[in-house]
């Protein structure tokens, strides 16, 4: 539900009844992740998606019905071997949906209100909902909102909050978004409890060091990907909002200062753009001890062979050395900044998920990898 936070607020908040369809297990080649949603109100209007199309039709029609009796659903689609037509999705993998209704009484009402309102200002928050566990816990719709300091809104009705709180909490911590086996000796339900998990976090940063022409394709890129990107170069008549209209940050700053200073995590992405080693060298020496998910620099093979040198004798190991991206990007034959600074977006996606980088048609096996 959380990543139609900001339209499901104002719903909420415009006292609106609607159910809400969340992917809650994907297997094969699957085109949304858990935690993608669609829902419906009572009056037909429908926001978000589940399959991508295939099977947005049959969703739509359990949501209606979901909302009608109050009802809780939950509902596999796979492809149909005997017949293409039928309900399924033609990519060739499966899809499971949990609707739950959300109606002007309903009790987990207030605890969604609260995670959806954190989701829209973008805090981070977890949604929980029981999927299995003892007696009729998982029949009831009900829903839990954690935040980040433990705290909670709950209406799971589970007899042990506390410790279900605490399972969604770690899975915050992670912002990951997935199912949790909370056995019955850390549940205290009565039994073991499945738990879907869903997290919501700030998105992940993306810092471009160096205001030059590839600069401004790069943060274009960052956004589409979905990152906050961060624009840093210490020459101010290069580093202004109106050559990088895009930025959510433009810092004029020395970089290798900025980034001791600032704020990174493990799926922050660092691009150095400058090329030019009074700024790179002492800015990647910091770079590649932090435990950031990627350093990419911009150089030639020279301009990289010249740069390891320098790095090594300013004391980084070869673990560390290691972990550069450099030159970076993949080898799509690209010239234009844009096509420089797709080819820069595709290894990014590539490393955070685990892809190979290479064509599809000439690869065997699942399209789409495992979520993580």
């Amino acid at each position: 539900m959380l990543d139609l936070a900001a339209e499901l607020s104002e719903w909420a908040a415009q006292g609106r009844e609607f159910a809400v369809a969340t992917v809650v297990s994907v297997s094969g080649s699957a085109p949304r992740p858990p935690g993608a949603a669609l829902a419906v109100d009572s009056a037909g209007e429908v926001i978000g998606s589940v399959s991508g199309g295939c099977v947005e039709g049959a969703v739509y029609e359990l949501c209606v019905e979901t909302l009608q009796d109050g009802s809780v659903r939950r509902e596999r689609f796979g492809y149909s071997d005997d017949d293409a037509f039928a309900v399924g999705l033609t990519c060739g993998g499966a899809v499971e949906v949990h609707v739950v209704p959300v109606r002007r009484d309903a009790p987990s009402r207030a605890a969604l209100q609260t995670a959806l309102a954190a989701a829209a200002r973008g805090e981070p928050v977890a949604l929980a909902r029981v999927l299995d566990g003892p007696g009729e816990l998982a029949g009831t719709g009900g829903l839990m909102a954690v935040r980040p300091d433990g705290s909670y809104d709950s209406a799971l009705g589970s007899g042990d909050d506390p410790g279900l709180a605490a399972q969604a909490r770690a899975l915050l911590d992670l912002g990951r978004t997935g199912v949790c086996e909370v056995p019955e000796s850390s549940a205290r339900c009565g039994g073991d409890v499945c738990l879907f998990v869903e997290s919501s976090v700030p998105p992940a940063r993306m810092i471009v060091f160096g205001a030059v022409d590839f600069a401004g394709a790069l943060v274009r890129v960052g956004k589409l990907l979905g990152f906050h990107v961060t624009l840093c170069d210490a020459r101010g008549v290069f580093a202004t909002r109106a050559r990088f209209p895009e930025a959510d940050e433009v810092v004029v700053e020395w970089p290798d200062r900025y980034l001791r200073d600032t704020a990174t995590d493990e799926r922050t992405v660092l691009c150095v753009l400058t090329h030019d080693a009074k700024f790179d060298v002492p800015l990647l020496e910091v770079a590649l001890r932090l435990p950031v998910a990627y350093v990419g620099a911009m150089g030639s093979r020279r301009t990289h062979d010249d740069r390891l040198t320098r790095l090594r004798e300013s004391g980084l190991t070869d673990g560390e050395l290691a972990r550069l991206r450099s030159p970076i990007g993949l080898d799509l034959g690209g010239r234009t900044p844009e096509e420089t600074a797709m080819s820069i977006g595709a290894e990014i996606v590539a490393v955070r998920r685990g892809g190979s980088g290479l064509p599809l048609a000439g690869e065997r096996g699942p399209i789409h990898g495992a979520t993580g």
